[in-house]
């Protein structure tokens, strides 16, 4: 991370007569005032309550401070509790880069003299709503500082920070020590009072804090070492904290944007379209995923979940339950056993690895689509004509529920329509409940698909940018996950499927079916290859099959060939030698074919190819 340099001054208060007290202003108008003491206690009952006025200004001071969550805040915090209170200025240097966690420490280090362009004290000649930084400036009584500094091992400011003790500017030490942190030819002015303080977190010097006091001001009291030593102390934990969980929370959002899809596949006959925003900055880590699966004939899984928490944890436990639904999806298993699988690894994951997911199947060739769902919001679909009806799915358990029956249901998925999952971060908030928020989606769908007319769907991209939109400002708490498939589906025409027994003669009808198809298609030029691949796909099939094997030609913008049986062995493509009869078929297959695979099910496996069609 980049440091700025953040520096803080303040507007110079008024010099506390000996006769006068101040009384400390309460946290919600500002700084506590609790000026020092003005000159020796004239008795005991002053010097109780000057200390009860410093004991209660550190206390406001140490709570300020502890307000902050990032590292800007933790130093606005400090500045505005001391200024002018405690100081007239202050000078924070944190170590460039601040370490991480148990990172081992380097010698020489840097620090960095930190300046906020947020940060002002508001003062009467203040623009209302703004902050601007007054900066040191060197014509000024108070003095200018170098932004960086070399802390050497051996050095005067090295001793001064590891004895981790606050000084006087006056002392010995820190004569010897500012020098080194200001710049070789700055030093504090003539009269001026200074408290050094270095910054200990944890297990190290992070960085130096200098407080300083014009010569009107009265002079820094022994006690006021003290006061300084706890603004110190609390400033460099809570700088600490907030290293670390800045570092965790970016590992973590890093870790679940790797585990998301870099980019969707392209099936045939669907549309796809994704996007996925981070919760907010309190609590961006989550767990929520979305993938889309190619599957066997043509079909697609579409599949979005949210582990609940927000966490490293969830992070990985997304990834985990994402890599699952995959490979369950590769053994083409229906959406209810997919999530019964999925929950019991949720299960064997710990006993409160708790998620919603909706696992979804769409065939473009039959036009329908198949649905399960555990614990996650209702897809919408919208159709074509511009109506959004939310789907009646039924709702399930989470995963990692246990001891649950998943049941799916299918649906009709015309042509034109747009199937809308995504998790609840979209529809809840603090704001409203998730019923709410689904029924305001669906609306906003339903108004967007008015505005491109009855007969024309909205672009898909521009669809999801305008979902998105349904948020308000500050309305988002949780992560969001969304998925868009337009379904283009294939038209019976271009669909040719037969069943062919499993005997000798199956390669020869297979190459007749084929030519009579591509004729028929008008995809001639193409018999010569088609034929050469179907035969030796359906070879390799016949000569393990028990049952009738499936041969099905797709027309889309290319054209496929798929070969189904009911024997899970896959087939290897190996060189073959000189003198073997077989073993060529695959090699032909992956020489001639633009793409080819193949895919186990659960009833067997199918392998297929892809021919470009002509222009």
């Amino acid at each position: 991370m980049t440091e700025q340099p953040t520096s803080h001054e303040g507007r110079q208060p008024l010099a506390a007569r000996p006769q006068e007290r101040t009384r400390p202003r309460s946290e919600a108008t500002g700084s506590p005032s609790v000026p020092p003491p003005a000159g020796p206690p004239q008795d005991l009952a002053g010097t109780a309550r000057r200390e009860g006025d410093r004991l209660r200004f550190v206390g406001a001071a140490t709570r300020r401070i502890a307000r902050g969550i990032d590292l800007d805040e933790i130093v606005l915090g400090l500045c505005r509790a001391t200024v002018p209170t405690f100081s007239d200025a202050i000078l924070v240097y944190l170590r460039s880069p601040l370490p991480v966690g148990d990172e081992r420490p380097v010698s020489p280090f840097v620090l960095r003299l930190r300046r906020t362009d947020r940060l002002r004290l508001a003062g009467e000649d203040a623009d209302p709503g703004t902050v601007p930084l007054p900066v040191v400036d060197p014509q000024t009584d108070l003095m200018p500082a170098a932004e960086l500094c070399e802390v050497r091992s051996g050095g005067a400011l090295s001793e001064v920070l590891r004895g981790v003790r606050p000084v006087f500017g006056d002392s010995a030490a820190a004569r010897a020590a500012l020098p080194e942190l200001l710049g070789a030819d700055r030093t504090v002015p003539s009269g001026h009072r200074a408290i050094l303080a270095p910054l200990r977190g944890r297990r190290r010097v992070i960085g130096a804090a200098v407080f300083l006091r014009r010569p009107d001001r009265p002079a820094f009291e022994p006690n006021d070492l003290l006061v300084a030593a706890q603004l110190a102390t609390h400033t460099a934990l809570g700088i600490d904290k907030a290293v670390l969980y800045g570092r965790e929370a970016y590992i973590a959002d890093e870790l679940q944007r790797t585990m998301l899809p870099d980019s969707l596949p392209q099936p045939t006959g669907v549309r796809l379209a994704s996007r996925y925003l981070p919760a907010a900055e309190t609590a961006r880590v989550g767990g929520d995923w979305y993938d889309a699966i190619p599957l066997p004939g043509s079909r697609v899984a579409l599949v979005v979940g949210d582990v609940m928490g927000h966490s490293m944890t969830s992070a990985a436990i997304m990834g985990q339950l994402r890599t699952t639904a995959q490979t369950l999806a590769g053994l083409d298993l229906p959406p209810q056993e997919v999530l019964h699988h999925l929950d019991e690894q949720a299960q064997r994951l710990g006993t409160d690895r708790m998620a919603t997911c909706l696992y979804a199947v769409y065939d473009p060739v039959s036009h329908r689509i198949t649905i399960a769902n555990a614990g996650h919001p209702p897809p919408i679909l919208l159709h074509l004509g511009g109506r959004a009806e939310v789907l009646r799915v039924p709702p399930g358990a989470p995963i990692g529920v246990g001891g649950v029956d998943f049941e799916a249901v299918e649906l009709d998925a015309p042509a034109g329509a747009t199937l809308l999952l995504y998790t609840d971060g979209l529809v809840e908030s603090r704001l409203r409940d998730v019923w709410t928020g689904i029924e305001q989606l669906r609306e906003r769908l339903a108004a967007t698909a008015q505005l491109t007319g009855p007969d024309h769907s909205p672009p898909l991209e521009a669809l999801c940018d305008d979902v998105l939109d349904v948020l308000g400002p500050g309305d988002r708490d949780d992560d969001i996950a969304l998925l868009a498939a337009r379904f283009d589906g294939i038209a019976p025409s271009d669909v040719a499927y037969w069943f062919l027994e499993p005997e000798d003669a199956a390669p020869g009808r297979a190459r007749r079916l084929a030519r009579r198809a591509l004729t028929r298609w008008g995809l001639e030029e193409l018999s010569d290859s088609v034929e050469l691949l179907v035969s030796e796909v359906v070879t390799n099939a016949v000569r393990y099959a028990e049952r009738p094997v499936t041969l099905r030609l797709l027309r889309t913008d290319v054209l496929r060939c798929e070969v189904g049986d009911d024997s899970p062995q896959l087939p290897r493509q190996r060189r073959a030698r000189d003198t073997d009869e077989g073993g060529r078929g695959l090699f032909l297959v992956n020489r001639l074919a633009r793409r080819w695979g193949a895919t186990r099910l659960s009833t067997g496996k199918v392998v297929w190819f892809e021919l470009p069609t002509p222009a």
